[in-house]
C-alpha cells in the first residue's frame, strides 16, 4: 500500500520540490498551504496529490487538515513540518506584530502539526510514523536583521529533540532538516547580495533545490528502528561555516 504523507507550506520552494518528489515516489501527499491556487500547481500532474488549504498557525484548521488525511487515507507516515515564514528586523527594531506573526507559523505551527501527526500515527494500525521539521542553518547561526527567524528556528531544534523522545513510546520517529541558501523563489534575491555581519553586501551561492527533497526521501526512506536526528545541506561555499 502507498504511504501516505502530509506536507505543509507546500504551494511553493521547498515544500513544492518534497512534494513533487514524494508524489513521484508513490506517496499518496495531502498539500498543506494558503493558498489553494499554488497548492493546485503543485499537484498538477499528480493523482495522489490532495490540496488541502491550511492555515498553520490556527489550530482548528491544522486539525481539520489531518482529520481530512485520517478520513480520504486512514493513516499518516510521514510529515514533513516545512511552513514558514520570514520577517526581517533586529531585536531594535522588529515590530510586536512581525515577532508574534513568525512565532505562531514558524513555531506554533509546527508545533500543532506535529502534535496532531503524532495522535494520527500512534492510534493507527500499523502504529508509528516519523516527522521531518524543517529547521535552517539559523537553528545554528544568525544573519544580520533575523532576531524572529532566527529565534524560532532555534526553538524548532528544542521541539525535534522533544518529539524524538516523546514519540518513543509509540514508535514515531522525528529528524530535522536544516538548509542553507537552497535556490527557490525566496533566495532569488542572493543573486544580488545579501547583507552580512561586517556590514558589506555581497552575492551568496545556491545550489539545486532537488537535492533538499533527495535528503527528505532518504530521510523518510529508513525504517523507523532508525533515524537521521540532524542533516544540514548547503550551498558549499555559502558563508556558514566561519560567518561573521
Amino acid at each position: 500500500m502507498a504511504k501516505v504523507a502530509v506536507v505543509t507550506g507546500a504551494g511553493s520552494g521547498i515544500g513544492r520540490a518534497v512534494a513533487r518528489a514524494l508524489l513521484a515516489d508513490g506517496y499518496r501527499v495531502a498539500l498543506a498551504g494558503r493558498r489553494a491556487s499554488a497548492l493546485e500547481v503543485t499537484a498538477s500532474g499528480f493523482e495522489n496529490a490532495l490540496a488541502v488549504p491550511t492555515d498553520v498557525s490556527d489550530e482548528g484548521s491544522v486539525e481539520a487538515l489531518f482529520e481530512t488525511v485520517r478520513d480520504r487515507w486512514g493513516r499518516l507516515d510521514l510529515l514533513f513540518n516545512n511552513a514558514g515564514i520570514s520577517a526581517g528586523g533586529t531585536v531594535a527594531d522588529l515590530s510586536v506584530e512581525d515577532w508574534k506573526r513568525t512565532v505562531d507559523v514558524n513555531l506554533t505551527g509546527m508545533f500543532l502539526c506535529a502534535r496532531q501527526a503524532v495522535r494520527l500515527m500512534k492510534d493507527q494500525d500499523p502504529r508509528g510514523g516519523r516527522i521531518v521539521n524543517n529547521g535552517s542553518i539559523s537553528a545554528h547561526v544568525p544573519r544580520p536583521a533575523s532576531v524572529a527567524y532566527t529565534a524560532t528556528k532555534h526553538a524548532v531544534t528544542g521541539l525535534t529533540r522533544s518529539i524524538s523522545l516523546d514519540g518513543r513510546a509509540w514508535n514515531v520517529a522525528c529528524g530535522q532538516l536544516d538548509i542553507g541558501n537552497a535556490a527557490t523563489e525566496m533566495t532569488e534575491r542572493m543573486a544580488a547580495g545579501i547583507p552580512q555581519p561586517d556590514g558589506r553586501v555581497v552575492a551568496e551561492p545556491t545550489f539545486d533545490v532537488r537535492h533538499v527533497a533527495d535528503a527528505v526521501r532518504y530521510m523518510a526512506g529508513l525504517p523507523l528502528d532508525a533515524n537521521v536526528q540532524f542533516l544540514t545541506v548547503t550551498a558549499t561555499t555559502m558563508p556558514f561555516i566561519g560567518r561573521g
